[in-house]
């Protein structure tokens, strides 16, 4: 996702799958549809390609759920804002081998909510 190719997440991600983020800023309301997802990619120009997955940290599965620890980082642009580094547990729930919806959490959502204001 984060380089821009899609061949290898459209693979992964179910046509109507639904991603459910934090709302608090510019990009975090409830996605529906693999084109919405997608469409997310706005968040690596607010970042000047700098918002990344440092670290996967542990992948936790029951089931058809699997739950992910994660750490992210970014600097956003256009700031004097120092760059930013997050945990978060992303939840995925897996139907016919896809990923179907989409829950995020994350430690320090203030933080993130800043990183990702309006400009």
């Amino acid at each position: 996702v984060q380089t821009g190719d899609r061949a290898k997440p459209d693979a992964l991600v179910a046509a109507n799958v639904v991603w459910h983020q934090p709302p608090k800023n510019q990009f975090f309301v409830t996605h529906e549809g693999v084109d919405a997802v997608f469409a997310m990619g706005g968040m690596m120009a607010a970042s000047a390609d700098t918002f990344k997955m440092d670290t996967l940290k542990e992948v936790m599965v029951t089931g058809a759920q699997v739950a992910a620890t994660i750490c992210l980082s970014g600097q956003p642009t256009g700031t004097e804002m120092a760059p930013v580094a997050i945990i978060g547990v992303d939840v995925f729930l897996r139907e016919n081998g896809r990923i179907a919806e989409v829950w995020l959490y994350y430690g320090n959502q203030a933080a993130k909510d800043v990183f990702w204001a309006k400009s």
